[in-house]
């Protein structure tokens, strides 16, 4: 597996950018991935030093199309802790 089919995209919301000064990034991760997948992935990608890894699986939402209802795809979200010494994420200090 590559790395690029790990992280699938960052997350850009409030919550996120709150991290972000705190060495905080939130991505959209592959279901399958583990912690220690997505620690490789983000060190290789981004050229950084990952202290932690932490995940969360999001179930999906119902909606509902005039009387036919099913659920939006699950997906998980990593919050990646950068180390102290590391360098920050380039491509989230364009949005800042």
């Amino acid at each position: 597996m590559f790395a690029e089919d790990i992280i699938i995209k960052p997350v850009l919301t409030e919550k996120g950018y709150d991290g972000i000064a705190d060495k905080k990034y939130t991505f959209i991760v592959k279901k399958t991935a583990n912690k220690t997948e997505i620690k490789l992935a983000v060190e290789k990608i981004f050229g950084v030093q990952v202290a932690s890894v932490n995940t969360v699986t999001c179930k999906g939402k119902l909606k509902r199309m005039g009387r036919y209802e099913g659920y939006t795809p699950d997906r998980k979200k990593a919050i990646v802790t950068l180390k102290a010494e590391s360098k920050s994420i380039e491509f989230f200090d364009y949005l800042t």
